[in-house]
C-alpha cells in the first residue's frame, strides 16, 4: 500500500525526544494523552529519537494504525528540540525536514496575506 502523506488535513511533529522503542499503542496513548489531539482524524504524527537520523510516522487509515520507521543512511534530520510540544507543518516545512534542513527557515518567503492596495 502507498500512501501520500503530504494530502493529509493536519501534518503534525512532536518536538523533542520520544522513546522510539514505543510502538503504535505507545505512541498513540502520548498523542491522546498528552497533547489531548485526536488520533482518528485525517493526520499523521511524526516522532524523533535521541539520535536525528531515524524517525517515526503514525497514521489512522481508517481501519487500523499504520507505522513506518526511517532511517536516513547519510546525514541527520534539523529536528525541533528547544520545547515539548508538537507543532502543524505546512507541505513545505515536511520537505524542508525531509531534505536536512530546519523546518524554521528565516529567509524563505512567507505566504502572502489578503489585504487591500
Amino acid at each position: 500500500m502507498f500512501y501520500d502523506f503530504l494530502h493529509t488535513k493536519h501534518i503534525y511533529i512532536v518536538c523533542g525526544k520520544t522513546d522510539l522503542r514505543k510502538g503504535i499503542d505507545g505512541l498513540a496513548s502520548l498523542i491522546q494523552q498528552d497533547y489531548q489531539l485526536d488520533l482518528y482524524e485525517d493526520a499523521v504524527f511524526l516522532f524523533c529519537g535521541n539520535r536525528q537520523d531515524r524517525f517515526k510516522l503514525l497514521h489512522w487509515d481508517g481501519d487500523g494504525f499504520l507505522l513506518c520507521y526511517k532511517r536516513i543512511d547519510n546525514g541527520r534530520l534539523k529536528w525541533p528540540r528547544k520545547k515539548e510540544e508538537i507543532r502543524t507543518l505546512t507541505n513545505q516545512q515536511i520537505r524542508w525536514l525531509l531534505e536536512g534542513l530546519s523546518v524554521d527557515q528565516p529567509k524563505a518567503i512567507s505566504p502572502g496575506k489578503k489585504g487591500s492596495f
